[in-house]
């Protein structure tokens, strides 16, 4: 079982300075942990309708930095840790766009970029794009399609409902062979198994249950191998979180491995569930590691 940090919330210790986020990352990457997690939002309003869990955990005015560059700043500073995002809202970026930003920094990295991607929460991050809220899920799944085939044509062509690619050129081409890994962060209807099954690499859910992970990961796979895919090295992160029951880190680390039973190949870890204070991340980390050998 591998481990990720999620750097959402780390901005209530460092605020609006990217440098303490970056630090932190670079530590967990000593201490053993295989990836780092990067939340996404454009803009914020205070009107949270939309929002699937309740009431969002910061304010509208709450620091956010862009994934992508944020990441390219980690990348510059690590070595081994891989970089990803939970979630990168990509309707809000035409592929062209994306499929470069995404290219570079799996250059600036040498390879070691999986991005999750989903459609977000928020009507208002698209109004003020000007991209449609309606369609936007199939907006997705026609703008990875384009990414993909940017990523290993030359030139690129492409014919969708939304993008077309008709003898584009966009190189270079991504470290990894065969374009940057896609991981979907998104629950698992009938259509969207159909788009895990035919473009994911990876899968990032909301469901934190063990048992009725292990169902939903084996449909997964099976649905991949009806497409001629293989599904062996197919990826599952989930944010290990601690229960109203549990006291203390170690509780909820004893837990692994049915996750790990489940077929999750990551656990991801958002720190303020478990510290209260910066200087005890290194800590939490270092007991997470060891709870996983």
């Amino acid at each position: 079982m591998k481990l990720a940090i999620q750097t959402h919330k780390l901005q209530d210790w460092y605020g609006a300075d990217p440098w303490g986020i970056i630090e932190q990352v670079k530590r967990a990457e000593e201490i053993g942990i295989a990836q780092v997690e990067v939340a996404d939002h454009i803009v914020r309003v205070t009107d949270p309708t939309g929002y699937p869990y309740g009431k969002p955990g910061t304010p509208a005015d709450y620091p956010w930095f862009e994934p992508i560059t944020l990441l390219a700043g980690i990348a510059a500073v690590t070595k081994t840790i891989r970089l990803s995002t939970g979630i990168l809202v990509s309707p809000l970026r035409p592929p062209p766009l994306l499929a470069k930003s995404l290219t570079t920094l799996d250059l600036i990295s040498r390879g070691r970029v999986d991005i999750g991607i989903g459609v977000g929460w928020q009507r208002a991050e698209y109004e003020t794009s000007a991209i449609p809220w309606e369609k936007r899920f199939s907006r997705m799944t026609d703008q990875i399609r384009a990414c993909k085939a940017l990523w290993t044509q030359s030139p690129a062509n492409h014919q969708g409902e939304f993008y077309s690619l008709n003898d584009i050129y966009s190189q270079p081409f991504p470290a990894q062979p065969g374009g940057v890994p896609v991981w979907f962060g998104f629950g698992l209807g009938d259509r969207n198994l159909d788009r895990i099954a035919e473009l994911g690499d990876g899968w990032l859910p909301a469901e934190n249950r063990p048992d009725v992970l292990a169902e939903q990961i084996a449909s997964i796979k099976s649905a991949m191998q009806d497409k001629g895919r293989d599904p062996t090295n197919f990826q599952v992160r989930v944010t290990l979180k601690p229960r109203a029951s549990e006291t203390n880190p170690q509780d909820a680390f004893r837990r692994i491995p049915d996750y790990a039973a489940a077929g999750v190949t990551i656990l991801s870890l958002q720190t303020h569930d478990y510290v209260k204070r910066p200087d005890e991340v290194d800590d939490l980390l270092r007991a997470a590691v060891a709870a996983t050998k």
